[in-house]
């Protein structure tokens, strides 16, 4: 969820949206909720919405990181009305779970990290370093855990139902009635109520929920149809007054894995993390939207709530609402049910730590089990900065098929399989990135030394006419194209909001319509400084020969392959042939859907799925 949708956010910071003006609707409740509101008829019947808070990574702090992608999470686990079949007694289960959590925490940050400095231990949050007095702590919240969720005795249960099956006639009876009652417990103890959230979404027509969190915003979203707008401010208002945060502390298991598997277990993800953290040497983006694992294992409910009451009161919130819809009848029903959400007593404060200026140029060297590449990223301005216009107009003369980068890397001098160059504006600050995967025998510093060759070209030649206007052509038929979709239109429209300006998907056609030869030669000059920039180089693991790379991934993009490897691991993972057999037949269906230059991803994932089918069925037949 984070990765995909994240990536959304930031081709809609990168890139402007409209050639014509945009006018929604400003609609704002006395508690200070702010909601876009824009009709449009040209999918009828239709209607994308949602919500954005204007929080997101940069707003937190060491010891809390991650703790906005972690309420996104928490966002869908529901209230006292949705996601439970008993509020008091789930109640009950959230405040002793809180307690037995917060005496760990107590333990683990007294003894256990002591333990850990001494070099006793070398993790202080490893279950198998507990001392006695934690263990019984950690069993007695799983105990409870399982409860609330259902799960309690489920490994007796698989046991039995093993049992049963290889069980003789006459002992099947008794074996039965156990797991039965076993059932009976687990059904009696149960007050989770799972994905009724969707649930309910679903059969009232709603698709595609979902969520993002990036280092600035956090944004919640779904198409429903027209006559069943109120079940949305229902479902969305009743959420933000009245979400228990259900599985707090079994949540974060989640979050874990999901950092397992998009970071630590991807060739490059820890390394981009350190990299990340490098470049940025003083502002709130030098940590990773998912959070450091220390943080992950030590929120406390009392942290939690903190945070809540300041970023997710409505005066720190806008809805987004595009579509076929009457305003008025919007507005009284948006007054009807997000009126009731209290202000918040705290006013979110801006971040107020500021990125130093570099002085130097910082260099990482990592080995991985990855194709080589190369990295070099400058500190350039914050969205809607003046120059932002200029930079966004050079990373499309440096990208795509006949963009400067594949001429001259790519098919030139052949040291690249891929190439390409982005600007970054986020809402505090923002980088400029050249990045690529070496070809052939070509090595990282062969591609890093293309590279300043391009800058050089950019700083000394200023770009042509032709060329110059070839890439703003190129934007707006890109705006004219995001137009058609209501959807993509209240992304666009949030994420502006959020970073600072739903009003930028107007301006930002305009200004980068009059971005000049002369300003791409300037910002060149200015910001690409052998100073201000930070390299990271990646080659492959000592020992790894070039034939163990598997050709077909080696193909991918870096971003992808990431992605990729963390897919296989899962599909590895996996030893029911008939779910592998309905995940094939779903990525088939939806093939046809995907942008072209996703098409060779989910190829390469479609083969794995298809070989670990037949890895499984060849196994059951052996057996």
């Amino acid at each position: 969820m984070l990765r995909a949708i994240a990536t959304i956010a930031a081709l809609c910071a990168a890139t402007p949206l409209l050639a014509q003006q945009v006018e929604p609707e400003v609609f704002t409740l006395d508690n200070g909720m702010k909601f876009l509101l824009l009709p449009r008829t040209d999918q009828p019947n239709a209607i994308a919405a949602g919500w954005v808070a204007k929080v997101g990574s940069v707003n937190e702090r060491p010891g809390i990181t991650g703790i906005s992608h972690f309420f996104e999470h928490m966002m869908f686990k529901g209230t006292d009305t949705i996601g439970t079949s008993d509020p008091a007694r789930d109640a009950e289960y959230r405040t002793k779970q809180a307690e037995l959590r917060r005496q760990m925490n107590e333990i683990t940050w007294r003894d256990q990290y002591r333990r850990a400095f001494d070099g006793e231990i070398a993790d202080p949050w490893d279950p198998a370093n507990d001392t006695p007095a934690l263990a019984t702590l950690r069993a007695e919240l799983k105990r409870l855990m399982d409860s609330q969720q259902g799960r309690l005795g489920a490994d007796r249960m698989a046991e039995l139902q093993k049992e049963i099956a290889a069980a003789a006639p006459d002992a099947k009876a008794k074996l039965e009635q156990e797991l039965a009652l076993l059932k009976a417990q687990q059904d009696g103890a149960r007050t989770v109520v799972k994905d009724e959230f969707d649930k309910v979404y679903t059969a009232g027509g709603g698709s595609q929920m979902n969520a993002f969190t990036s280092n600035d915003v956090t944004f919640y979203f779904i198409n429903v149809p027209s006559n069943k707008f109120e079940l949305w401010a229902w479902m969305e208002s009743d959420r933000l007054s009245g979400s228990v945060f259900r599985e707090f502390f079994s949540e974060r298991d989640v979050v874990h894995e999901e950092r397992r598997l998009r970071t630590e277990s991807t060739p490059t993800g820890i390394f981009q993390e350190q990299f990340e953290a490098m470049f940025w040497q003083s502002s709130g983006y030098s940590w990773p939207v998912i959070g450091w694992s220390s943080d992950l294992n030590s929120y406390t409910m009392d942290e939690a709530m903190r945070y809540w009451n300041v970023y997710y009161r409505p005066n720190n919130l806008c809805g987004v609402i595009v579509g076929d819809f009457n305003p008025s009848e919007v507005k009284e029903t948006i007054t009807r049910y997000f009126s009731r959400l209290e202000r918040g007593a705290q006013e979110p404060q801006p971040v107020v730590t500021l990125e130093v200026a570099q002085l130097a140029e910082m260099r990482m060297n990592a080995e991985c089990d990855c194709q080589p590449s190369v990295e070099v990223r400058y500190h350039t301005v914050p969205f809607r900065h003046k120059d932002s216009y200029a930079l966004d107009v050079m990373s499309a003369v440096l990208n795509g098929r006949t963009g400067r980068l594949y001429k001259t890397l790519v098919e030139g001098d052949e040291v690249a399989s891929d190439a390409n160059a982005r600007q970054d504006s986020r809402k505090y600050a923002g980088a400029f990135s050249f990045s690529g995967e070496v070809k052939g025998d070509a090595t990282p510093a062969d591609l890093e030394q293309g590279w300043y060759r391009e800058l050089k070209r950019l700083q000394d030649e200023p770009v042509p006419a032709d060329e110059l206007q070839k890439v703003k052509n190129q934007f707006a038929a890109s705006n004219f194209r995001r137009l058609k979709s209501n959807f993509f239109l209240m992304v666009q429209l949030g994420y502006a909001e959020g970073l600072g300006g739903w009003e930028e998907i107007n301006d930002s056609p305009r200004r980068i319509e009059a971005v000049t030869a002369d300003d791409i030669q300037r910002v060149a000059r200015t910001y690409f400084k052998t100073e201000n920039r930070s390299v990271a180089t990646y080659t492959r693991k000592a020992g790894l020969a070039a034939s163990e790379v598997d050709p077909a991934l080696a193909e991918l993009p870096a971003p992808m392959q990431a992605q990729v490897k963390a897919a296989v691991a899962r599909i590895a993972e996996e030893t029911d042939a008939a779910k592998l057999a309905e995940r094939l037949a779903q990525m088939k269906a939806q093939a046809a859907q995907i942008p072209p230059q996703m098409k060779p991803m989910l190829d390469y994932i479609m083969s794995k799925v298809e070989a670990r089918i037949a890895e499984l069925e060849g196994g059951a037949t052996k057996n």
